[in-house]
């Protein structure tokens, strides 16, 4: 009987061929798993997708064979070559599998070898049938079912290699389905059954009728989908965790990176083992200008010439690797070569296993903080200096006043000796006069340190700077080996200037230069008209140099000449106070003063001072002391003062006028003396004494005889300012003549009335 008797059943039919697909998709799926795994997990994907392709090709074989009835013959088979025919095409599937995640140019070998494994599991299947016919087959679609099953195959492994998604491998397993039904249901066209009444079974053969046959095949096949399908969630679960960890990691890594790009004002480095940049962010590529070229370059790139020549940058990277951090404060260099103060911090970064993987290196620029410490020192320094200043203000107010008061007892007694002095030797007279003036210039210089010492301003007047150092040719005579030479054109213009501290400044420098000159040499003292720079003053200035020959000063030494307190000379030669005044005059004058000098070739000190646009002089010159008139009538005059030689010397000056004197030490003296005398018409005091100042003297004189006049005489220009008061004043050191007219306008505003008191103390 020729098979076109027999039939299939279609339900079962498209069964077979769902089976198929399924088992492809199931069988494709495990293998994609089996390529992303290793090891162990990498065996068991592949037995996975082995069972499922065998199993499900062996299924869909034999659900094919169910479909399939013959009329009038009953058809079993043999348990041994239907268990064989499953075993082949799940070994085959494994090997192909196997072999072609290992070496993929091996795909058509494995793909004909499966092809050829799975034609076998089909021969195999149908010789396993046992039935009362004979099968036969044509040649033409044996081969045609063979060449579907070669083909199938070889897609199938092409496909289980390839990253693909779930929906192409759901299509993929549809058309494999219908490949290898196709192939089943070719082979099928090509099968003859010949019924033989000789072939009917022999007696006691063991054989697997259709219905068990059928609940065997249903439970492999849900046995191997439930395996491929519980694998394939199971490995979606772990897959998408993998992937839910990936991208966590990703993000953070993302983070990380945003944020290490992302700090603009810290240049962040990473270096090899050896010191090169591997990389590197943003704020490195703002800080040192260079871009993407630098990696792979030694960070040494960034280090000055100085720095890299001491082997600075090497010592940084073996102090990181012995402490694990090397922090240093330098200079770093840009690309475009400029430089900045850098605070870098370099750190180890070491392996698993301990060993160096390189380093982190960071970058600040603190060029503005290294700026403000310096300011902030600055500050400091110029503050002490203020300190000591006034230091030497409140000194210089105590030395001063002292001083005047020596003075005061020098001028008088000169004044006194030059009235008894044989008057026929114009010598004797000369040298008395010289020994006057240069008390007198003592006297204005003690009014200059009280200035400073108060901080008095200037009082700026017209010079004629060639008229005031004629003047000054008495004060400029030093030793013998040291000439001094004037050297003024005929028309100079005249400056503003305070003219004390003039000659003080330039006193200051010829003193300087003569130091400068232990050996002898020139001082020479010029003057030069000189154009304003930038319209400081429209009408120009004055330069007025004083030049040594001396031994001339470093850069350095010149850079803090006019610093105060900055001297080079012993300890004991110089307060370093000189220069710094010299300076301090020129700028508040609105001029400057310039300082040239070079190591063994002498010193040039300009002082510019602006021209003056008033031509008035005033007259420098001391005037001669005026004959001092005899007074109208003899006083009762009581001095009081601490100071022993000023005592005597004004007492000796009033007896001189034709006074009565009586003298006193203090104030508390002074107050026992006048209860004791009947008389006294003039008290003349002293202001600064220990004990009792003279204006407390004066109050209490005033309490207990407000008839007497009181005179009080101070070396002070200014009182402190809760005694201003109508006493009359005698600033000291005062001349007989200056004594006299200070009584007579004392008495003076006594006499008209009789009772009018020239003093009258504030009520207590």
């Amino acid at each position: 009987m020729h098979h076109h008797a027999a039939s299939h059943d279609p339900v079962l039919v498209a069964l077979s061929i769902l089976i198929a697909a399924l088992a492809s998709y199931t069988a494709l799926d495990l293998a994609t798993r089996m390529r992303a795994a290793s090891g162990r997990a990498r065996r068991s994907w592949l037995v996975a997708a082995a069972i499922a392709m065998g199993g499900g090709i062996w299924s869909m074989h034999f659900v094919g064979m169910l479909a399939f009835s013959l009329p009038g013959i009953e058809i079993s088979y043999d348990p041994f070559l239907t268990l064989l025919s499953l075993v082949i095409p799940i070994v085959v599937a494994a090997a192909a599998f196997a072999v072609v995640g290992r070496r993929p140019q091996a795909l058509l070998a494995s793909g004909f070898a499966m092809g050829l494994g799975i034609s076998g599991m089909h021969y195999t299947g149908m010789a396993a049938m046992r039935m009362a016919a004979l099968i036969q087959y044509d040649p033409r679609w044996v081969v045609l079912s063979i060449l579907i099953a070669i083909s199938a195959s070889i897609v199938a492994l092409w496909l289980a290699f390839r990253n693909t998604n779930a929906v192409q491998r759901l299509f993929a397993g549809l058309v494999m389905g219908l490949a290898i039904s196709g192939m089943h249901y070719a082979a099928m066209e090509g099968v003859m059954f010949l019924p033989t009444s000789a072939m009917a079974r022999p007696a006691g053969h063991l054989g697997v009728g259709q219905a068990p046959l059928a609940f065997l095949l249903a439970g492999i096949t849900i046995m191997i989908l439930s395996i491929g399908i519980a694998a394939a969630v199971y490995d979606r679960a772990s897959a998408e965790r993998a992937q839910r960890e990936a991208a966590a990691l990703r993000r953070s890594e993302e983070r990380f990176r945003l944020l290490v790009e992302g700090i603009a004002d810290h240049a962040i480095f990473m270096l090899d083992p050896d010191g090169r940049v591997g990389n590197w962010n943003l704020g490195a590529r703002r800080l040192m200008g260079y871009g993407d070229d630098i990696v792979g370059t030694s960070y040494t790139i960034f280090h000055t010439e100085e720095d890299c020549a001491a082997g600075a940058p090497a010592r940084a990277l073996v102090e990181a690797e012995r402490e694990g951090k090397s922090a240093i404060e330098g200079w770093r260099v840009r690309k475009d070569r400029s430089r900045f103060w850098a605070e870098a911090t370099i750190v180890a970064v070491r392996n698993d296993s301990g060993a160096i993987a390189g380093f982190a290196k960071i970058v600040r620029d603190v060029s503005e903080r290294r700026r403000a410490q310096e300011a902030l020192d600055r500050a400091r320094e110029a503050l002490m200096m203020s300190q000591k200043m006034e230091t030497i203000g409140q000194l210089t107010g105590g030395v001063a006043h002292d001083f005047n008061n020596l003075l005061a007892a020098v001028l008088g007694s000169l004044e006194l000796l030059k009235k008894r002095l044989p008057t026929d030797d114009p010598k004797i007279l000369r040298l008395v006069e010289n020994a006057m003036q240069g008390a007198v210039r003592g006297a204005s210089l003690t009014q200059r340190m009280l200035a400073f010492a108060r901080k008095q301003d200037l009082r700026p007047a017209v010079v004629d700077v060639r008229e005031l150092v004629r003047g000054m040719a008495s004060l400029l005579k030093f030793e013998a080996g040291i000439d001094v030479e004037t050297r003024f054109p005929m028309h100079l213009p005249k400056v503003k200037v305070d003219a004390n501290q003039l000659e003080l400044a330039i006193l200051n420098l010829a003193v300087n230069a003569r130091d400068a000159m232990p050996d002898g040499g020139q001082i020479t003292i010029a003057a030069r008209e000189e154009q304003g720079e930038g319209g400081l003053s429209s009408s120009g200035y004055v330069a007025l140099s004083v030049s040594d020959t001396g031994c001339g000063m470093s850069d350095e030494i010149l850079k803090h000449a006019q610093e105060p307190f900055f001297t080079t000379k012993g300890v004991g030669k110089g307060t370093g106070l000189g220069l710094s005044m010299v300076h301090g005059l020129a700028e508040q004058s609105g001029g400057r003063l310039v300082l040239k000098s070079r190591p063994g070739e002498g010193t040039t000190a300009d002082i510019w001072l602006p021209i003056a646009e008033e031509t008035a002089v005033p007259d420098l010159r001391i005037a001669a002391p005026a004959a001092v008139a005899r007074p109208s009538r003899q006083l009762s005059v009581l001095v009081v003062d601490d100071d022993l030689l000023v005592l005597e010397n004004t007492a000796a000056m009033l007896e001189d006028l034709g006074h009565v004197v009586v003298e006193a030490r203090s104030g508390d003296e002074a107050l026992a003396l006048l209860r004791r005398t009947r008389t006294v018409d003039l008290v003349v005091t002293d202001y600064a004494m220990p004990g009792m100042t003279g204006l407390q003297l004066a109050n209490a004189i005033a309490a207990e005889r407000p008839e007497t006049v009181i005179l009080l005489s101070t070396g002070y220009a200014d009182l402190p300012s809760d005694t201003r008061s109508s006493l009359p004043r005698l600033a000291k050191p005062f001349d007989q003549a200056a004594l006299a007219k200070a009584i007579e306008a004392a008495m003076g505003e006594e006499e008209p009335a009789g009772s009018v008191v020239a003093f009258r103390p504030k009520s207590a």
